[in-house]
């Protein structure tokens, strides 16, 4: 049985990453001061703290949650599974059933939608459809991702399920199916109803889900303005002006929630997702915005432990064809640390040796172990890179008086 330091043996995979320079790590969240020429919000309630692998960090938000978007790591949360009013982050789901219409053929991008006078009356956020009225389908989607359109969605929910209660039913049969757990849509809006709930987990899941499944229709988060009917309206989403990287999602608010965001933004070979609910102004959404997902591109990097077909350890293999067999990892491995934390890294392999033959390739034939003080643990199956074939019984025979004289 061998376990083993994987730090303690030369060419180790993850040593380039770990023998990378390390960045000291910055000012606290708190103790950062506000960019030049920029105010900071009134003052609001006192500030709580999120927690975070490098400790406490105060926020103004009532929930809050920033993600790695490759490694699923938990940089930052405070309150992420508490049920909350989203308000318009409700949209985010109602464009994930837009979006899989598009993607199933059926709906496109220039067909067009009736607007009914239910659609026409909507209250709130508008996109400004008149009724009787027939809007292209590429133009509600801006309507509601970068106008926040109410009126817009309703055209959607009775487009798709003849009536916004059934659309709720089947926003809410589908965010199970995705993993969202917490979550329940009373309608197609965000519109305050005492049972229309989710939570910044959910929230965060469900970017991430519009990421992935929709990378043609994602674009759209990312535009800063829309005319329509000879109005034109800008992205609400503060993110987009202030964060370098940042390309969606949507914001929300009322009276009930307070001031809302769900971010995303990406640098290089690294996304984070950022959602948040509660703060008291558009301000200190904007100055939050900023705050967090900064300080989560400057505090954290991703480590490569190792690619795909790299070959972590040659294993011996007894009365074999071949005296080793490659172990590799069949996809890529990748943890998120705060960039201060690289030391702290322990790495081990865990393997029976040698291996008797035959061997299958993509047989599990062992683990490698990830630990350190506050490092995530986790556990990675190390896999066969190579079919090895059993020896023939004539070569067999020295192998196996060999094993005899010896008492093994």
């Amino acid at each position: 049985m061998s376990d083993r330091p994987v730090l303690a043996r030369r060419g180790a995979l993850l040593l380039p990453a770990v023998a990378a320079g390390l960045l000291a790590p910055g000012l606290g969240l708190a103790q950062q001061r506000p960019a030049p020429g920029r105010q900071r919000a009134p003052a609001g309630p006192p500030p709580t703290p999120a927690q975070t692998p490098l400790g406490n960090v105060d926020t103004l938000a009532r929930q809050a949650l920033v993600v790695d978007f490759d490694t699923d790591a938990v940089l930052l949360e405070k309150n992420a599974d508490e049920r909350m009013p989203p308000s318009s982050m409700s949209k985010l789901m109602t464009m994930y059933m837009v979006f899989e219409q598009l993607k199933q053929g059926r709906m496109r991008l220039d067909q067009e939608l009736p607007v009914s006078e239910r659609a026409w009356r909507m209250g709130g956020s508008k996109m400004f459809v008149q009724i009787g009225s027939q809007v292209k389908v590429e133009d509600l989607i801006r309507g509601v991702v970068v106008q926040s359109g109410n009126d817009a969605c309703i055209v959607f929910a009775e487009a798709i399920s003849g009536s916004e209660s059934q659309f709720a039913e089947a926003m809410n049969e589908r965010a199970r199916q995705i993993g969202l757990t917490g979550s329940t849509f009373r309608n197609s809006t965000g519109w305050p109803d005492p049972e229309h709930r989710t939570t910044a987990r959910d929230l965060a899941r469900l970017a991430k889900r519009i990421i992935v499944d929709f990378p043609d229709h994602y674009r759209y988060y990312n535009e800063r303005s829309f005319r329509f009917n000879d109005i034109s309206q800008d992205n609400r989403n503060p993110a987009l002006a202030r964060v370098p990287g940042a390309d969606g999602l949507k914001t929300g608010h009322t009276e009930e929630a307070g001031y809302g965001l769900t971010a995303s933004a990406k640098r290089g070979e690294r996304r984070l997702i950022l959602v948040f609910n509660g703060l008291p102004s558009m301000r200190a959404r904007a100055e939050e915005s900023e705050r967090l997902l900064e300080w989560g591109f400057r505090e954290f990097d991703n480590v490569v432990l190792f690619r795909a077909a790299d070959v972590v350890e040659q294993v011996p293999v007894y009365l074999g064809e071949r005296r080793t067999v490659p172990l590799v990892g069949g996809r890529d491995v990748v943890v998120t640390l705060p960039k201060a934390w690289r030391n702290r890294m322990q790495v081990r392999l865990r393997y029976e040796a040698p291996i008797t033959a035959p061997v299958l390739r993509g047989a599990q034939l062992g683990t490698l172990e990830v630990s350190g003080q506050g490092v995530p643990q986790m556990s990675v199956p190390l896999l066969a890179g190579a079919d090895v074939d059993r020896l023939g019984l004539v070569p067999r025979i020295p192998a196996l008086l060999g094993r005899w004289v010896m008492g093994s």
